[in-house]
């Protein structure tokens, strides 16, 4: 959530900003917001107004009492009466501002970072960085959805019968590939200086909020409606909402934290062989790391995250490409995207397997996440995350680009101590 004095005081620097997430009614937005904001301050200054009158008017009546001026200490009862009347209705006038305030800034996307470019879609993404060779499969090359029916590694057909589409069983092999990549990029992460969260997997509305998955993304999250809970669409939520409501200390920072967990979205798929197999589920598996940073040093973190990002993908020997977000592109909360992609050889098709981002003090804002500065003021911290990594596309394209003609699949050497076995 932006603040409303940076809206103020930077109103056209927001609207440039904004532009690039081609928001056609940025402006309006903005103007609601500071209108609302104007009548907050008019109603605050007439409730301290009427509240200090009450304050003056009780040391009166006491006094009038006091030199036995009985009528003048009525009618100072009378007037406070009538103050007390107006100074309720300013009070809950006061918190409907507050609220609609609040809503109004909920409806306006974070301020993209200066470097990002415009575009409309992800084809306007600028490729940052390539990496690793395109695998050149033979004639019997399949794509994953059918590796996996071949080998009996994952079943689609069980998890539709269990549950409904997009709820896959892992079996044997395919199971333990599972847990070797939990393994992996947990091992991973710790040695990279990551502390290891194991979250709830289902959150409450102010946590929902608090990290703008609500209202934004609504629709898209399973909701537990007998509890008031969300199932989460990433561990970035319960492990950033820690924070909530939190004043940090200078010296315990950067916070850098990491977890596994299961990830639902409600998200509906369509058909084609984009959301084939593990392309699209309702439910995956992933490992998301997440840092919380003082304004002056979270570019930098960014960076260290990509870097970390891309030793993973390197060491899984899968060739990947990054690329820089576009404005219209770019998630709801987010100042700064950098999405990977790894090429999976059967589909001949780049697939995105993490998003690492910096929010900068969108998310703070609203979880009230501060800390001290060196004058001892509090200051909004700047929040980041990525996915390192999501399961599914990494082994889809595991499967599809190390596929021996058609007789086994090769696991990547880095994994083998993990899985316990060479090929499926």
């Amino acid at each position: 959530m932006l603040q409303v004095t940076f809206l103020r005081e930077h109103k056209q620097k927001a609207l440039a900003g904004l532009s690039k997430r081609n928001l056609a009614n940025a402006e309006q937005l903005i103007d609601e917001v500071l209108a609302t904001d104007d009548l907050r301050k008019q109603t605050q200054a007439e409730l301290d107004k009427v509240n200090a009158r009450i304050n003056a008017l009780s040391k009166e009546i006491g006094a009038l009492m006091k030199a036995g001026d009985q009528q003048a200490a009525e009618a100072a009862k009378a007037e406070t009466a009538g103050l007390k009347t107006r100074s309720k209705e300013l009070s809950e006038k006061m918190t409907a501002l507050e609220e609609e305030l609040t809503r109004r800034l909920y409806t306006i996307p974070n301020i993209p970072h200066e470097s990002v470019p415009h575009g409309r879609s992800a084809e306007d993404n600028i490729v940052v960085f390539q990496h690793g060779e395109i695998p050149t499969l033979d004639s019997t090359a399949l794509p994953h959805w059918d590796l996996i029916k071949k080998f009996d590694i994952i079943d689609f057909e069980l998890g539709n019968k269990i549950s409904g589409a997009g709820f896959p069983v892992y079996k044997g092999k395919g199971a333990k590939l599972q847990r070797a990549l939990m393994n992996f990029f947990l091992d991973r992460a710790t040695q990279a200086g990551y502390h290891e969260i194991q979250p709830p997997v289902v959150v409450n509305e102010a946590s929902g909020y608090g990290t703008g998955q609500l209202p934004d993304k609504e629709g898209q999250m399973y909701y537990v409606a007998a509890d008031g809970l969300y199932l989460i669409p990433t561990a970035e939520v319960p492990i950033t909402n820690l924070y909530r409501d939190m004043i940090l200390r200078k010296e315990d920072l950067p916070i850098k934290n990491v977890g596994f967990t299961p990830c639902f979205r409600r998200e509906a798929g369509s058909w084609g062989a984009h959301v084939r197999g593990l392309n699209r589920l309702h439910q995956f598996e992933k490992v998301e790391i997440v840092q919380i940073q003082t304004p002056d040093k979270s570019y930098e973190a960014l960076q260290e995250m990509c870097e970390y990002v891309k030793s993973l993908l390197i060491a899984l020997e899968l060739p990947f490409r990054i690329v820089k977000l576009c404005g219209g592109d770019m998630g709801f909360t987010s100042a700064l995207t950098y999405d990977f992609e790894v090429y999976a050889a059967a589909q001949q098709r780049w697939l995105e397997v993490s998003s690492v981002s910096n929010f900068e003090t969108f998310q703070a804002n609203r979880l009230k996440l501060r800390y001290r500065d060196e004058n001892n003021k509090t200051q909004l911290l700047h929040t980041l995350n990525g996915s390192a990594l999501a399961f599914p596309r990494i082994v889809a394209a595991i499967l599809e680009n190390n596929q021996q003609a058609g007789a086994e699949i090769r696991i990547p050497k880095v994994l083998i101590p993990y899985t316990g076995f060479e090929t499926i």
